[in-house]
C-alpha cells in the first residue's frame, strides 16, 4: 500500500468523526480534530496521541510510541503510540481510543 492510499484507507476508517482535517507533517501527515492534534502517519504507521490517562492500552496490546533519532543522534519517543491493527478493525473501540487520544491532546495542549 502506497502512503497515499494508506492516508486515504485511515480517512475512510475515521469518517465517522466530525471535522477531522489531514496536514502533511514531518515527512508524514497529522490529523487534527476542532484544531486539536491526536494522530499522525509516519511511514504508513498509524500513531495517537497518548497520555497516562490511556497509555496502559497501549502497553496491553504491545505497541510502541513513536520515535526519532534527533540531530544530536540521540532516540527521542513522541507521547504518539502505535495503533494495533485489531484496533483499526473494530469500530466500536477503534471509536474509543479516538475519543481518548483527542481527550489526552486536550490535556496537552491545557498543560
Amino acid at each position: 500500500m502506497s502512503n497515499t492510499e494508506y492516508v486515504d484507507f485511515i480517512l475512510d476508517v475515521l469518517s465517522s468523526f466530525r471535522n477531522i482535517k489531514l496536514r502533511k507533517m514531518f515527512g508524514g501527515y497529522g490529523f487534527y480534530k476542532d484544531g486539536i492534534f491526536f494522530a499522525l502517519i509516519i511511514a504508513d504507521i498509524l500513531y495517537f496521541k497518548v497520555d497516562d490517562v490511556n497509555l496502559a492500552d497501549y502497553k496491553a496490546n504491545g505497541s510502541q510510541p513513536f520515535s526519532y533519532v534527533n540531530k544530536n543522534g540521540k532516540r527521542v519517543a513522541m507521547s504518539y503510540w502505535k495503533v494495533p491493527g485489531d484496533i483499526l478493525e473494530n469500530n466500536d473501540k477503534l471509536t474509543q481510543w479516538v475519543e481518548k487520544s483527542i481527550a489526552a491532546a486536550r490535556r496537552a495542549k491545557h498543560k
